[in-house]
């Protein structure tokens, strides 16, 4: 009988325009299919909650899936380079196939390759979670880029357009030997889900997870929100944004797809949608690629400032106003109504999170890494790459950041993006009866206003932890003692 091969799954739980699967499935060879939880490896870091329950259901979907192509997929727990070549090994697999990953986890990868090919097995792996892989562009000067624009410029001259693989119509089942499948792992028991207490009842309402759910996702997105994409994705009040991130990252769909099905819903007409719109939603596409080659270049960004300036920030260690961030409770209603988004459904909107994390940053000078963790944690999209480098654009201290001096106003953000209120009013509801003049501002309603509307500043809502003014000066005093500590360099 053909000796089986192996496909490791990882962050590409799908099976359609997935590179690994599809050479597995072109061998003609019986496949075996594996997902290993790894906790134990120092290179990988352990899930928040938000995004183990995200895991819990695409691992689900994706054997649905396989299954429907007369394959499976084989769960297990433990250090992936002990478990990979013990189950190689147990299963009789010549061949392994992967897809690549890129922060520190990937020297796992290297040392799995050098192992597996001294002991005669093959192992290839693809490029098959982002548009751009990362260490493939340099500057003319052959260093990295740590600008975006010109990154995304070179990567769009060095884009290739290549369809999207489809889903192998069938996988030849590899059998399992008795003696592995008694080391396989039940997805229940892996206890990805939350119990007691069962804090996901919302997520399940908001979310579908799975590749399905995924282009369920891009096609309503397509169909509703694309048009005007490139002016209304800042509005948090409309459904004007993907909602793809979580499917992105867990690679349930990927960024070729979505950019393939966007251009072609324009070029077919199905769409109204402009070439501003695409290259919008190409641009954003580009920031994920980008801060994958932020992560590949710098694997510690998610504890060590890009700009080495800024370990000279005096942080506040501010613990109350920590939890007050936390909780949505600062009395900034853009801000509290983000944070209870977050809680509550693992997602908050990319304008709001640039809003919330200045304020965490700037109004409170609390270190950006403790945001970047509570993000990890209640994020379904938490992401190693976007995150850090995200909370890092917003500080000042990573590559192509805002200036430190950039501090939204969160009422005036409010303003210009929740103009009706409404975003407010679904995430704070003690204040949903303020008229729109005020509600981004409710310290400044009359008492009557205040009165009839039912809120009492204090008591109901609380007011603001810190004044913007005061927060502001406080923000750029610091940032001129980091200055005058680390060098004008800063």
């Amino acid at each position: 009988m053909t000796a089986p091969v192996l496909v490791w799954f990882r962050e590409d739980l799908r099976i359609a325009d997935n590179p690994a699967l599809s050479a597995a499935a072109a061998t003609g060879s019986p496949v075996l299919c594996c997902y290993i939880l790894d906790e134990e490896s120092a290179e990988v870091r352990p899930r928040g909650g938000a995004s183990r329950w995200w895991l819990h259901g695409s691992l689900a979907a994706l054997n649905v899936e396989l299954e429907s192509l007369k394959a499976g997929l084989l769960l297990f727990t433990g250090a992936a380079r002990e478990v990979l070549p013990s189950l190689i090994k147990e299963s009789g697999c010549s061949q392994v196939f992967w897809n690549r990953r890129y922060g520190p986890e990937r020297q796992i990868d290297v040392e799995l390759k050098e192992r597996l090919r001294d002991e005669g097995i093959a192992v290839t792996s693809f490029e098959g979670r982002l548009i751009q892989e990362p260490g493939r562009l340099t500057t003319k000067s052959g260093t990295p880029f740590k600008v975006f624009t010109p990154f995304h410029k070179a990567a769009l001259r060095a884009e290739r357009s290549s369809e999207p693989l489809p889903a192998p119509r069938s996988l030849p089942a590899a059998p399992v030997p008795a003696r592995l499948l008694e080391r396989t792992v039940a997805l229940e028991a892996l206890r990805l889900e939350p119990t007691k207490p069962d804090w996901a009842k919302e997520m399940r309402a908001s979310w579908t997870r799975g590749e399905e759910g995924a282009h369920e996702r891009l096609y309503t997105f397509l169909e509703n929100g694309f048009q005007g994409y490139a002016t209304m994705r800042n509005r948090p009040d409309l459904e004007s944004t993907s909602l793809l991130s979580p499917s992105l990252h867990f690679g349930e769909i990927t960024p070729r797809q979505v950019a393939h099905a966007a251009r072609h819903a324009i070029d077919s007409g199905r769409s109204p949608a402009s070439e501003r719109d695409f290259e919008s939603l190409r641009s954003e596409l580009g920031w994920r690629d980008f801060s994958y080659e932020l992560l590949f270049d710098n694997g510690e960004i998610v504890s060590t400032n890009i700009n080495r300036a800024f370990d000279a920030f005096p942080w506040r260690d501010d613990a109350k106003g920590l939890a007050a961030w936390q909780r949505g409770r600062t009395g900034y209603p853009l801000v509290d109504a983000g944070m209870r988004q977050l809680w509550r459904t693992g997602f908050m909107h990319n304008r709001i999170r640039m809003v919330t994390a200045s304020f965490l940053i700037k109004h409170l000078l609390i270190d950006w890494r403790h945001g970047e963790k509570w993000f990890w944690d209640t994020l379904v999209d938490a992401d190693p790459a976007n995150n850090a480098a995200s909370w890092q654009w917003v500080a000042g201290s990573g590559a192509d950041a805002a200036p430190y001096y950039r501090i939204f106003n969160p009422v005036m953000q409010g303003e210009k993006f929740d103009p009706n209120g409404d975003y407010v009013r679904r995430w704070v509801p003690e204040i949903a009866g303020l008229p729109s003049s005020v509600i981004h501002r409710p310290w400044e309603a009359s008492a009557s206003v205040l009165e009839s509307s039912g809120v009492k500043l204090g008591e109901t809502y609380p007011l603001p932890i810190v004044a913007h003014a005061e927060g502001r000066q406080r923000a750029m005093a610091a940032f001129e003692r980091m200055k005058s500590e680390s060098g004008p360099s800063a």
